[in-house]
């Protein structure tokens, strides 16, 4: 396996990739540094409304012509829209890689937003929609999201609203990716058997005639905390609570994740041996980061009967105030160990390598060689873990999600004052 190279094209894109001489596939896809939260006031969820539409025809392809190239060499093509990206991308033989670069640059320039085919997709969307409200430990996250950051579009939800999808025309689409797709915020990423100067020279010949221009500057996460409550007919309360945290170049990042492992990352964390395994207060439990480039936050779901969440949340609340007080080695070191053993484990995929190259590019500018990172995780220990969770919670102003039978849930106020410290 070769090292991973990456060179930057005369307007801006960068290409990465990586050979592994040894596989017969190859893994290719374009990255954008444009997301759900680069949608102005009354765009909300156009970003995720383009990744379908893309592949929905272009000048040269119908959206059957699409299909059909791909799968007539074995391969297949998937996008995906997050709070800060939109990613295309390709999984097909390592002789078809041009094809696939082809393809994915005929996407993301020559789209042509057909009329009909617009309002057929905006439905699609809708039902969408409607299936994440239908499921409560989803559409949870959401609320969650926009009780976090109330008025901001890094709190709105990826999907968008039915009426505002609704109102999007072929125009909409087409100036928000004149105004986001361009050069510089794009990556060209390659792995499993890629040969790098001939992705170099394809991303010359399909995204060459990209413009070069400046980022525009977005509007700067600003965490606030919050309360959301929607009682549902459902059989258990879908609770989240998170905490204002840090962004991905944060010095803290790794001791976060380290963290999130120990207190509620397995069967053997703390919340999953405490809340469920020893009192069987609910089946899911579970605690994640969600860093961002200018901040974040922690967080922990817990879905749990009517009954049980008035004693779940001082149990959680007791297992954190436990965090930052007594770590003893033999379970820092065991998170240390899940969270290596999970990064080197997800490094075996082409595709997901492919997906880490293009977003620690778009990230950092640069490659984080895997022993960095391991070097890094290495490094946490007992006094950075407490540190950091008492930098989290202590005097914290959180935010609550809750949906499901939940009138039994404490106030806000009362949940707020747990994370007051004597």
């Amino acid at each position: 396996m070769s090292e991973p190279r990456l060179t930057q094209l005369a307007n801006g894109l960068r290409v990465v990739s990586e050979d592994s001489p040894h596989l017969a596939t190859s893994a290719v896809g374009v990255w954008v540094d444009a997301g759900a939260r680069n949608e102005r006031p009354g765009l909300n969820g156009i970003s995720h409304l383009i990744e379908h539409m893309a592949f929905k025809g272009t000048k040269r392809r119908s959206a059957r012509d699409i299909a059909e190239e791909i799968e007539a060499v074995g391969g297949h093509l998937n996008a995906y829209t997050s709070r800060e990206q939109t990613a295309f991308f390709a999984r097909v033989l390592k002789d078809d890689v041009p094809l696939a670069v082809d393809i994915l640059g005929d996407l993301l320039q020559h789209s042509v937003f057909d009329p009909e085919e617009l309002e057929r997709e905006k439905s699609v969307v809708i039902q969408e929609i409607g299936q994440a409200n239908d499921t409560p430990d989803d559409i949870i996250f959401d609320h969650f999201q926009e009780a976090a950051y109330p008025d901001q579009a890094i709190g709105r939800a990826i999907l968008g609203t039915p009426d505002g999808v609704n109102r999007f025309h072929r125009d909409d689409l087409r100036g928000y990716m004149g105004e986001q797709y361009y050069a510089s915020r794009i990556v060209l990423s390659g792995a499993g058997r890629v040969d790098h100067d001939a992705l170099v020279a394809l991303a010359n010949e399909h995204f060459g005639d990209l413009p070069t221009k400046g980022p525009e500057l977005g509007e700067v996460a600003a965490y606030k905390g919050g309360d959301f409550r929607q009682v549902r007919d459902l059989e258990q309360v879908h609770f989240v609570a998170g905490f204002d945290s840090i962004a991905y170049d944060d010095p803290d990042y790794y001791i976060a994740q380290v963290y999130s492992t120990l207190l509620g990352g397995g069967m053997s964390s703390r919340l999953f041996q405490e809340v469920r395994e020893n009192r069987g207060l609910c089946y899911s439990i579970y605690s994640f980061t969600a860093s961002y480039v200018d901040g974040g936050m922690f967080g922990i779901y817990a879905g749990t009967g009517e009954g049980e969440v008035g004693e779940l949340i001082p149990a959680v609340v007791g297992e954190i105030h436990k965090s930052m007080e007594d770590l003893p080695e033999v379970e820092v070191a065991r998170a240390r160990a899940q969270l290596k053993a999970g990064l080197l484990m997800s490094l075996e995929s082409s595709s997901a390598r492919c997906e880490q190259f293009a977003r620690q590019t778009l990230l950092f500018g640069r490659l984080l060689p895997t022993e960095e990172v391991i070097a890094r995780v290495d490094e946490v220990d007992a006094e950075g873990l407490k540190r950091f969770a008492t930098r989290t919670f202590a005097g914290a102003r959180p935010t609550v999600a809750a949906m499901g039978p939940a009138g039994r849930l404490e106030d806000y106020a009362a949940f707020a004052a747990r994370f007051i410290l004597n």
